[in-house]
């Protein structure tokens, strides 16, 4: 004999996002739970607890509509939950939305991935006329998986043999439209006159004007000779974003 299941919670339609299970009171934050506290200003006519939950809801699991689907997952551990709501003080039409996302809803170590979920389209949603995120809390749990640089300071110090004192650096100035040769250049003549290392900045890549591979040699060969006319360790730190691995090495 076939069932089904009947609750208000798949009925066909629009339903609101508090009555999905968005909106949640009395729910107990887990130390592993990712918090976000939004500052909401709904649209004329929308409770502010409703606009909390749709934010809740749009950043996790929800779509406009109850889909079955929902069924085919765990879904009351994914949904987001906002749990608290307080009227922001001083204003008559901004509140803070207090929300838990839990922890499996993000993969591990990917900076990407939370912040497309929790600020993605969401600030584009319709049932608030502004929306901003305040805070975030992300638990000991998830900061846990990112692994981090190979190295620190104390490495760095190491290679540069370089005690006792900060390191004196700099970014290579025009950072767009020199040509390699010149970047070199640049390169050498900050480290010849003291500067421990120079930097790529944080736009200069892989251009017409100047391509990595012979930014490379040039700022090596300006390292070398540095160390050569000094007889201190110098160092370049070059940017290397590449679209794939085979393209950085």
């Amino acid at each position: 004999e076939r069932t089904r299941i009947k609750n208000e919670r798949y009925e066909s339609g629009v339903i609101p996002y508090a009555k999905m299970g968005y909106w949640d009171p009395e729910y107990v934050v887990k130390d592993t739970d990712i918090l976000a506290l939004f500052r909401v200003s709904p649209q004329p006519g929308v409770d502010p607890i409703e606009a909390s939950a749709a934010v809740a809801g749009e950043s996790s699991t929800a779509t406009w509509t109850v889909v079955w689907t929902d069924l085919l997952t765990a879904c009351d551990l994914y949904r987001a939950k906002a749990y608290k709501v307080d009227a922001v003080p001083n204003t008559s039409d901004q509140y803070f939305a207090f929300i838990a996302y839990d922890i499996d809803l993000f993969e591990e170590g990917s900076i990407a991935n939370l912040t497309a979920s929790i600020i993605g389209n969401v600030f584009g949603f319709k049932a608030v006329k502004a929306l901003r995120l305040e805070d975030m809390r992300i638990p000991v749990a998830y900061l846990k998986t990112f692994q981090g640089p190979a190295t620190g300071l104390v490495c760095e110090r190491e290679r540069m043999d370089k005690f006792g004192r900060p390191f004196l650096g700099a970014t290579v100035k025009p950072k767009l439209g020199l040509s390699g040769k010149n970047y070199g250049r640049v390169v050498y003549e900050g480290l010849k006159g003291g500067l421990d290392f120079l930097k790529d900045d944080e736009n200069i890549n892989s251009q017409p004007f100047m391509r990595w591979k012979e930014r490379y040699l040039y700022a090596m060969e300006a390292v070398n000779r540095s160390i050569a006319a000094t007889g201190e360790v110098k160092g370049h730190y070059l940017n290397v974003t590449a679209a794939t691995m085979e393209d950085m090495y």
